[in-house]
């Protein structure tokens, strides 16, 4: 549970600097000063292709990260064990007594995989928010463009992550 711990104090860091964005001296400048130039020319070009190539390079980034910093044999193993738990909670609907040590059974799978996921979180979160704190200042200068003629930023790169995390996973056999 060490391993949580760190964890915790990460995220916790991360709303720190998220919520002292302006507070923090030089933080907000030092970010735009990395961003502008390269995240921002590819939005000044065209809001909707330069959010889905910047969203392409995070997500391609993190799902990199994902494979290779976490035990993806471990976690193979735990995913094949939850698909026969699952299977068997099924069959024992009707046995209360069984279903409840199976879903017990599939927490602790799942508590097991958590520490192993969350690992890379350490490495991509801060600068993650640090993006999405400067994607905010950007969109906001911007006059708030929608992107695809409808969605906010936000909602588009969530939607864009999402398809692009679902494929990056898939193809680089990420569990």
């Amino acid at each position: 549970m060490k391993g949580m711990g760190v964890m915790f104090f990460v995220m916790l860091l991360s709303l720190v600097v998220a919520s002292l964005w302006t507070s923090i001296p030089g933080l907000r400048d030092a970010v735009h000063l990395v961003l502008n130039p390269t995240a921002g020319v590819l939005l000044n070009w065209n809001y909707t292709l330069g959010l889905l190539l910047i969203t392409t390079l995070i997500t391609l980034i993190t799902t990199i990260l994902q494979k290779y910093a976490t035990d993806q044999d471990f976690l193979k193993t735990i995913k094949e064990e939850q698909k026969i738990v699952q299977q068997e909670m099924k069959l024992a609907k009707s046995n209360p007594t069984k279903s409840m040590e199976l879903s017990k059974k599939s927490m602790e799978l799942t508590m097991k995989a958590m520490p192993i996921t969350m690992k890379p979180l350490m490495y991509t979160v801060i600068p993650f928010v640090l993006f999405l704190r400067w994607f905010q200042d950007f969109f906001t200068t911007a006059g708030n463009p929608t992107i695809l003629g409808f969605m906010s930023w936000f909602w588009a790169y969530l939607v864009f992550s999402i398809v692009f995390s679902s494929i990056f996973r898939k193809v680089l056999k990420v569990h």
